[in-house]
């Protein structure tokens, strides 16, 4: 063990014991699910974001980083919630400072941070930039792209301290799903800056022997997109018959569970830096499945079936 590691993290089991690592938006959907699937391989993590049990974010929701916390020390990793707001530069520095004081070092980083699904409805989805309010066009853009520029900027020079460092950028589509135009400017600029966040960050961390990888879960059945349909975890399918398409949806621990494997994997710098993957390339690559036992490839049925026009079921894609 690293004579530089504070007694706040505690010998676990699992692949990923004595790893340290941060997710960055941490709160809900896939960042919560990535921090309770890294502790479940044993790592200690530190999850973050602006919703907590005495302050609520914009997003407006009841999940917080404090139970974020506590499900990924039930999983049997070490959670540490810290209240971060991933935009205030001040804030981000002295949580860097804090797990270095702490740990002594930073092994995995995961940039999940976004909580701009409450600006998509009114402001993005079925407008043209122009008729897209200026202001949330913005804050789209500070939320899915400044955030992870500074967190990145403020924690890699702890993170290359690591003997196999890895940067995870998480976003929606892959490099080649996201060829298409994602409706509105804001929103394709949003998904596809860490995409290129990945592939810049590969280059420098490669001489550390670091990786560097976007990663994106397909039709995510998150706690804001059941909410949204009016169904939960256990009855999603009944979402089925208002919108097809959630057929092929998959839980936020299908990704979860895939990066977590790739965070295992002593060849991943071969296999992944400077790339954009899916939950289901993944799964497939470590023989991974989602909570129900299926292998869904939601990316595979928009680009066959909503595209191209394939007349098959979200089932044959599962």
């Amino acid at each position: 063990m690293d004579k530089n590691r504070n007694t706040q993290h505690t010998s676990q089991n699992g692949p990923l014991a004595d790893r340290i690592a941060l997710v960055a938006g941490a709160t809900r959907g896939a960042g919560r699910a990535l921090a309770v699937e890294l502790g479940r391989a044993g790592a200690t993590v530190y999850v973050t974001g602006r919703t907590t049990r005495e302050h609520a974010s914009e997003v407006g929701r009841a999940e917080t980083i404090e139970e974020t916390a506590e499900l990924v020390t039930a999983a049997g990793g070490t959670g540490i919630a810290v209240p971060t707001d991933h935009l205030d530069e001040d804030r981000v520095r002295a949580l860097v400072q804090r797990i270095d004081r702490e740990q002594g070092r930073l092994d995995i980083l995961v940039n999940d941070l976004w909580g701009g699904e409450h600006l998509l409805v009114g402001s993005v989805f079925g407008k043209k930039s122009w008729e897209t309010p200026l202001a949330d066009g913005l804050r789209i853009l500070e939320l899915g792209v400044r955030s992870h520029v500074i967190t990145a900027a403020l924690a890699l020079p702890l993170l290359v301290r690591s003997d196999a460092p890895l940067h995870v950028e998480v976003t929606d589509g892959t490099a080649v799903s996201n060829r298409r135009y994602r409706e509105n400017l804001y929103y394709d600029l949003a998904k596809n800056a860490p995409i290129r966040i990945a592939f810049g960050l590969g280059e420098e961390l490669a001489e550390y022997g670091g990786t560097a990888v976007a990663v994106t879960p397909g039709f995510l059945r998150s706690e804001q997109m059941l909410a949204h349909f009016g169904v939960s975890e256990e009855n999603w399918r009944d979402a089925v018959a208002r919108e097809p398409g959630f057929a092929i949806a998959e839980s936020p621990h299908y990704l979860a569970r895939g990066v977590a494997a790739l965070a295992a994997d002593l060849d991943r710098a071969a296999r992944w830096n400077r790339k954009s993957t899916s939950s289901a390339e993944l799964a497939r690559t470590y023989d991974v499945r989602d909570v129900d036992g299926s292998r869904p490839d939601a990316w595979a049925y928009f680009e066959d079936v909503t595209y191209g026009g394939k007349d098959s079921s979200p089932d044959d894609y599962r």
